[in-house]
C-alpha cells in the first residue's frame, strides 16, 4: 500500500505520516523544499519523539520524497499509483496543489486505477470540501477517480530544536477523526482513524476549543512578554483569560452540538494541561503567527464569538482575545508586519478601522458583533 502525503514538514511527519506508517502505508512526502526532499531519498529512517505521558520514540522507515514544483511527471504517477491522498500543507496552500491533484486523478481515471480516498488533514473546518472544489476546477470529473472526507486532526508539533534532522518531536496525544460517509461502509484500514458518521461536532469543538486555546494562549502570553506556552498558562492572569475565552466557546458547543457541560469542560481541562507540557518546547511567536488568518470569518476567534453574538450572548472574553490578536507584533512573521503596518496607518480613523473590521473579520454593521470589534480595533 502506498500514501501520498502533501508536507514534509513536522506535521507531515510526525503526525499523519507516522500514523500512516504504523498502518503499514509506504509513504511518498510531496514538497517544493529541496534540501528536505534530499533528505528524504537519503535517510533510511527517522524517529519521532513522542513526549508527556507514556512517552516513546517511534522508527519510521518505507518512505521517499518528490518535489511537487520540479518533477510534476513523477507527482502524476504517485498520484495515480496511490491508495491515499492526504495533506498538511496549510488550508491556504490547499487551492496551490489542487491542479496537481487534479492531474493525478485524470491519470488515474485514463489508466482505471480506482478510486483513491483524498483527505485534506487541516486546522479548517471542512478543508477537504474545499479542496475537492479547486480539484474540480480544473478536473471536472474528479469524483470519478476519489473519494473525498473531510477529517478533524489534533497534534501539538512544536517547533523542533536545531540539528534533529528528519526526527520530530510532538506530544504524545493525538486525534485523527475523518467522515466516513463518502466511503460507503468500506473505510481504509488505518487504526490511527477514528471514523465517524458526523465530523461537524468534533472538527467544530477541536477549533473553538484547542486552537481557539492555543492562539488565546499565544495571544495573552505574547502581551505579558512570555515566551514559552507552558509558561504562559502559568500566569494566573492569562490563565484566566484563556479560561475565560474557552468558557465563551463551552457555551456556544454545547448548545450546538448537545455536549453534557460537564463533558465539555472535561475536555478544556485536558487541553489546558496539554499545552502546559514542559517537554514541548512550544512558542508564543510560533503558535501566534499569521494573526491575520487567525481573526478571518470562519476561524477560531471571531466564528464562535460571531454566532454567540447572533445568540444574544455575551462575547466579552473572546473580543478581548481579538484585541491581543491585534497587538500580536513579531516583524518576522509577515501577517504580523502587515497588520501592525496597516492598523498604524488607520490609527485614529474611525472609518479606516472599521473599514479594516469588515476586510479582516468579515464582519459587516449590521451583525451585533460588529460594534464590539469596532471598539477593539480602535483600541489597537
Amino acid at each position: 500500500m502506498k500514501a501520498l502525503h502533501f508536507g514534509a514538514g513536522n506535521i507531515g511527519r510526525g503526525f499523519v505520516g507516522v500514523l500512516l506508517h504504523e498502518a503499514g502505508y509506504d509513504l511518498v512526502f510531496a514538497d517544493v523544499a529541496q534540501p528536505l526532499i534530499d533528505s528524504l531519498n537519503t535517510e533510511e529512517s527517522y524517529t519521532v519523539h513522542e513526549v508527556g505521558n507514556q512517552a516513546r520514540d517511534i522508527r519510521v522507515t518505507g518512505f521517499s520524497g518528490v518535489n511537487s514544483a520540479a518533477d510534476p511527471e513523477a507527482l502524476t504517477e504517485h498520484i495515480r499509483t496511490a491508495d491515499i491522498v492526504t495533506t498538511a500543507v496549510g488550508p491556504t496552500v490547499l487551492r496551490l496543489i489542487a491542479p496537481a491533484i487534479a492531474e493525478g486523478l485524470r491519470a488515474r481515471a485514463a489508466s482505471g486505477a480506482g478510486k483513491v480516498a483524498v483527505m485534506a488533514c487541516e486546522n479548517a473546518i471542512n478543508a477537504t470540501d474545499g479542496l475537492a472544489e479547486a480539484v474540480r476546477a480544473v478536473y471536472p470529473e474528479a469524483d470519478e477517480a476519489a473519494i473525498f472526507a473531510n477529517t478533524a486532526v489534533d497534534r501539538i508539533v512544536p517547533n523542533q530544536e536545531p540539528g534533529q534532522g528528519l526526527d520530530v518531536t510532538v506530544e504524545t496525544y493525538h486525534e485523527w477523526a475523518v467522515t466516513s460517509a463518502p466511503f460507503g461502509g468500506t473505510t481504509p484500514d488505518i487504526p490511527g482513524v477514528t471514523w465517524v458518521d458526523d465530523l461537524a461536532p468534533y472538527i467544530t469543538r477541536k477549533l473553538f476549543t484547542v486552537n481557539t486555546g492555543h492562539a488565546a494562549t499565544a495571544y495573552f502570553g505574547f502581551g505579558a512578554g512570555i515566551s514559552k506556552i507552558s509558561d504562559a498558562l502559568e500566569n494566573p492572569g492569562v490563565r484566566a483569560k484563556v479560561e475565560s475565552v474557552l468558557a465563551e466557546t463551552k457555551q456556544l458547543l454545547v448548545e450546538k452540538f448537545g455536549f453534557a457541560p460537564e463533558v465539555q469542560q472535561q475536555y478544556v481541562e485536558k487541553i489546558l494541561t496539554r499545552f502546559t507540557n514542559p517537554h514541548l518546547p512550544d512558542t508564543v511567536d510560533r503558535v501566534g503567527r499569521a494573526p491575520l488568518r487567525k481573526i478571518s470569518r470562519q476561524e477560531r476567534f471571531v466564528g464562535p464569538a460571531a454566532e454567540l453574538a447572533e445568540n444574544g450572548h455575551p462575547v466579552e472574553a473572546l473580543v478581548t482575545a481579538i484585541g491581543a490578536a491585534l497587538a500580536f507584533d513579531v516583524p518576522e512573521d509577515a501577517e504580523s508586519a502587515e497588520m501592525r503596518r496597516r492598523l498604524a496607518e488607520a490609527r485614529g480613523d474611525r472609518s479606516a478601522t472599521n473599514a479594516l473590521v469588515t476586510e479582516w473579520t468579515g464582519i459587516d454593521a449590521a451583525h451585533p458583533l460588529y460594534e464590539p470589534l469596532s471598539e477593539a480595533f480602535s483600541r489597537a
